[in-house]
C-alpha cells in the first residue's frame, strides 16, 4: 500500500476503489499537498511535509522574479495542483516578499472547493516557527482526509495522463502501441486521456490539426502549433526526430483518438470524456506536473531509457518496450512491453489506482518541474 491510500485491494475486475471529492471527481491517493509557492519557501514545506506521514512537497524554482506569461503560467499551474482529485488538502507555504503571494494561492484554491491552509515565513516569525505551524495544518487536514468516502469506481472515472519521453524503436514499436491501447479503452469506458509532447504536433502540423474533433478545437491546435513556431529556441531532440517520421508512428501511445481538447499548461482538462492534448514538452517532469495540473489521477510514462522517477502528486506507471533497460532496471519497470498485452497494462494501471503503489512509488523517487514560457530572471 502506498503513502497517501488506507483502502484495501478490491477483488472486483475493472474496478478500484478511490476517494470522493466535492468536485465529483475520484482521487486514487489520500494525500495533503504542502505546496510553496515560491523557491524561497521550498526547504520549509519538505520539512512538514516530512514530519507526517501521508503529506507530499513539491519543491521547485519558480514564484520569484517571473513575470507575465511565465508567472501566470506557474500560478495556474500550483491550482491545477492543489485541486487534483489525489489531494485531500493543501497548505500553501510562502515567505512574504514573492510575486506569487500564497494568500493569492490559497484563496483561490479556497474558490474551488480545495480544503486549504495558508502560512508564510516572514508572517510566523520564522523557519521553525512556520515549519511547527506548518505541521499542525498538515494534521488538521489529514483528520479532514480520513473521513473522506470511499468508493468503487472503474475506467471512466479515470483521467490518465500519457507521456512518451523518446522515439527510439522499443518504444516506437512495442511500448507506444501498447498505451496506446490503453488510452482508447479508457475512453470507450467514459474516461478522459490527457497526453503530453507537443513537439510530436509540431513536426506534423497538418496531421496534428486534421485529428481535431471540430472547427474550435482545430483552432485550439493552431494556437499550440503557432507558438511554437514562433519560440524555435524550444525545438528538441524529440521534435528533430519526429520530423522524420510518419505522424501516427510518433503519436501511437495516444491511441487512434481524435483530440477532444487542446489544454494550456497548467489548465485543467474540461471535457467529460475523450482525449485532451496537453501543451506540455516530453520531458519527465515538466511534462507529469503539467498532467497532474491538468487532473490526472495516474501517469504512464514509456520509456525506453527507463527513467525510474516518479511524481509527488500522481502515481507514474512506467513502461518500457527496450529489453536491455527492463533486464537492467527490472524493480523499476511496472510493465515490460516486450511480453506483456493490452490486458496487463489496463490491469497494472487499475491496480496502482487501487493503493498498489507503483515501482516508483515503492522507491520513494519524485521529480518536479513546471515548463517555462520563456527566459526567467
Amino acid at each position: 500500500m502506498s503513502a497517501g491510500s488506507d483502502l484495501e485491494p478490491t477483488p472486483e475486475a475493472g474496478q478500484f476503489e478511490g476517494y470522493e471529492r466535492p468536485t465529483g471527481r475520484i482521487g486514487v491517493r489520500n494525500n495533503v499537498l504542502v505546496l510553496p509557492s515560491v523557491i524561497c519557501s521550498h526547504v520549509v514545506a519538505d520539512r512538514i511535509a516530512d514530519a507526517v506521514p501521508e503529506a507530499v512537497s513539491t519543491p521547485h524554482g519558480h514564484g520569484c522574479a517571473q513575470i507575465g506569461s511565465d508567472n501566470d503560467q506557474t500560478r495556474r499551474t500550483f491550482l491545477g495542483l492543489g485541486s487534483n482529485p489525489n489531494v485531500a488538502g493543501t497548505v500553501v507555504v510562502g515567505l512574504g516578499c514573492e510575486v506569487l503571494q500564497s494568500d493569492d494561492v490559497a484563496s483561490r484554491l479556497d474558490e474551488r472547493g480545495v480544503p486549504v491552509r495558508e502560512l508564510s515565513i516572514q508572517d510566523v516569525g520564522g523557519t521553525e516557527e512556520c515549519v511547527e505551524a506548518g505541521v499542525e495544518h498538515v494534521r488538521d487536514l489529514r483528520r479532514v482526509a480520513r473521513e473522506t468516502a470511499h468508493t468503487t469506481a472503474g475506467l471512466g472515472d479515470l483521467t490518465v495522463g500519457v507521456v512518451s519521453s523518446d522515439l527510439d524503436d522499443s518504444t516506437v514499436a512495442e511500448a507506444d502501441p501498447l498505451v496506446g491501447r490503453l488510452a482508447e479503452s479508457v475512453v470507450e469506458a467514459g474516461g478522459r486521456v490527457v497526453v503530453a509532447g507537443s513537439e510530436r504536433l509540431t513536426a506534423h502540423p497538418d496531421d496534428a490539426r486534421a485529428t481535431a474533433v471540430d472547427e474550435a478545437t482545430a483552432d485550439a491546435m493552431d494556437e499550440l502549433l503557432t507558438r511554437h513556431r514562433d519560440y524555435p529556441a524550444k525545438a528538441t531532440r524529440i521534435a528533430a526526430e519526429a520530423g522524420g517520421m510518419e505522424f501516427a508512428d510518433t503519436t501511437a501511445s495516444w491511441g487512434g483518438l481524435p483530440v477532444s481538447e487542446v489544454v494550456d499548461y497548467g489548465d485543467r482538462v474540461a471535457v467529460d470524456s475523450g482525449l485532451a492534448v496537453l501543451d506540455a514538452p516530453s520531458r519527465f517532469e515538466e511534462a507529469a506536473t503539467g498532467l497532474a495540473a491538468a487532473g490526472a489521477q495516474i501517469v504512464v510514462h514509456v520509456t525506453g531509457d527507463g527513467i525510474p522517477a516518479g511524481h509527488p502528486v500522481v502515481p507514474v506507471v512506467k513502461v518500457s518496450g527496450d529489453a536491455d533497460t527492463v533486464d537492467a532496471l527490472a524493480e523499476d519497470i511496472d510493465v515490460d512491453a516486450t511480453s506483456a498485452d493490452h490486458a496487463a497494462v489496463r490491469e497494472r494501471v487499475l491496480a496502482v489506482a487501487n493503493g498498489d503503489p507503483s515501482r516508483a512509488e515503492r522507491h520513494g523517487l519524485t521529480q518536479f518541474a513546471i515548463t517555462r514560457v520563456g527566459p526567467s530572471m
